[in-house]
């Protein structure tokens, strides 16, 4: 297939969650399912094979074999924003080259996470290796600041030099940080740079400082809250988008008291009745009763509801 250069919609992305078998293998077709009802509830977009998708508990045959199936079951390659950084160079570069040989141009890049207190040359060494190894120019990269879990962060610096070296390639960032000053600064440094929040939370103050939407991982359930407050802000209803934002906010803190994966999949698994949701790589593991109650409660009081068929 012949990669056309996309631009991606701003907006609303959820970090997909990926449905497993009982013997946690993938299971495409409720993936499938699961990005459809995402993409028909408010998101504008889809980022696979991130944090909350697992995908560092996959292989790489794993994770080609995922977006095969997703473009095989329709969905179109414009609406991703798929992960394919590793920590090995070489997978890096596979999984980049295998998105891109099937229309999928926009990628998000983590930088190596295993080595500890690198450079900032070092950073910048890896990006630019996979690109010049990948050379393709229709590649958008996203990088992937996120250094609570990564412990390797995306500097300033080495965003400018690489917006220096390759100005076509290098899109955005998704800013998973959840430091305000620094998503702000971001968007205030490199004005046109395509910056996503990593939480819904900022939705709306990275909007009004030049970002372009969010990619987060509650949005799997809470993307009709964050679509009103995107669909607000461009509508230049202020006050409304303000006053969805605050909700939108509570939603989301709630959740926060959770590791994300065992929150999001149990919370799915009680509401749709749906034991599959429960399945998960280790080391994850589902919520316990106890705390699926506290969870439930707790949404309750806030009168948070989710119809999901």
């Amino acid at each position: 297939m012949n990669t056309v250069k996309q631009t991606l919609p701003g907006g609303v992305f959820a970090a997909n969650l990926t449905p497993q078998h009982p013997d946690l293998r993938v299971d495409a077709e409720k993936l499938l399912t699961h990005c459809r009802w995402l993409l028909t509830h408010g998101c504008n977009g889809l980022a696979v094979m991130g944090t909350t998708g697992e995908a560092n508990s996959f292989s790489v045959k794993e994770r080609m074999e995922i977006l095969d199936a997703l473009l095989q079951g329709g969905i179109s390659p414009g609406v991703f924003m798929l992960g394919t950084g590793c920590s090995a160079l070489t997978d890096s570069v596979e999984l980049t080259r295998h998105a891109l040989e099937h229309g999928v141009s926009n990628v998000l890049m983590l930088p190596p996470f295993y080595y500890k207190n690198i450079s900032d040359d070092g950073v910048f060494r890896s990006i630019a290796e996979v690109i010049e190894r990948v050379g393709n120019a229709q590649m958008q990269i996203y990088l992937y600041h996120f250094p609570n879990m990564s412990a390797v962060p995306f500097s300033v610096e080495v965003v400018q030099r690489l917006l220096d070296r390759y100005p076509h390639i290098i899109a955005g960032m998704k800013d998973s940080s959840g430091d305000w000053k620094h998503i702000k600064s971001m968007c205030e440094e490199f004005p046109g740079f395509r910056l996503y929040a990593g939480t819904e939370k900022y939705l709306l103050d990275a909007l009004e400082v030049g970002g372009v939407g969010c990619i987060s991982a509650t949005t799997n359930v809470t993307c009709g809250l964050a679509a009103k407050v995107f669909d607000a802000w461009q509508a230049r209803d202020l006050d409304r988008a303000h006053e969805l934002q605050a909700y939108l906010t509570t939603i989301r803190v709630t959740f926060e008291h959770y590791p994300f994966i065992p929150g999001l999949k149990s919370y799915l698994a009680h509401i749709t009745d749906q034991d599959h949701w429960l399945a998960m790589r280790p080391p994850f593991l589902p919520l316990s009763d106890e705390k699926l109650s506290v969870l439930l409660e707790a949404l309750r009081s806030h009168n948070f509801t989710l119809e999901y068929a």
